[in-house]
């Protein structure tokens, strides 16, 4: 579904951690972060995250100390939905109770850039926000309210990748 090298895909998600990520709680989160960015950046589809100059992920709290924004960029949907939902990665999504409260509302958008964009945490706010205030659309939208990029034939219609979540 539409051409990388018009559109890519990105994506931001935050996360309220139930405390300080040097924590003991935080312990076994904080030991799986390389791993984890190392088979994101590994996975087919991967084009680029946000990491400061350090290479830390983890550096940018926009959102307050106790809130971890991630933010990335894939060549399409159906690359970092297998990311997400068939690597390794599932492996942390199922513990993220244990270092993460429940958000009341999305902590997670995706929406399509043009090819070598790279989106900003204030972008990936603003559609965060866009989401959450009239639901998902063309310009924010879910894993299970889809859209397509600007090109694509369907641009009204929705698509979703599945209802279930294996974490």
């Amino acid at each position: 579904m539409g051409d990388p090298d018009v559109y890519q895909l990105a994506q931001l998600n935050v996360a309220l951690m139930k405390a300080p990520l040097d924590s003991p709680a935080m312990a076994d989160f904080a030991g799986n972060l390389a791993r984890i960015n190392r088979l994101a950046e590994e996975s087919p589809g991967y084009v680029w995250r946000l990491e400061s100059d350090e290479g830390d992920a983890t550096a940018f709290r926009p959102l307050g100390q106790h809130v971890l924004v991630n933010l990335s960029v894939w060549g399409d949907l159906e690359s970092l939905s297998r990311y997400v939902y068939q690597s390794s990665h599932v492996e942390v999504m199922r513990r993220r109770r244990e270092w993460f409260d429940r958000m009341s509302d999305s902590s997670l958008v995706l929406w399509w850039v043009p090819a070598g964009h790279r989106p900003t945490v204030e972008e990936g706010l603003e559609r965060l926000e866009t989401l959450r205030a009239i639901g998902p659309g063309p310009a924010a939208f879910t894993f299970r309210h889809a859209y397509g990029p600007p090109d694509a034939a369907a641009d009204d219609d929705s698509f979703g990748l599945g209802e279930a979540c294996p974490a």
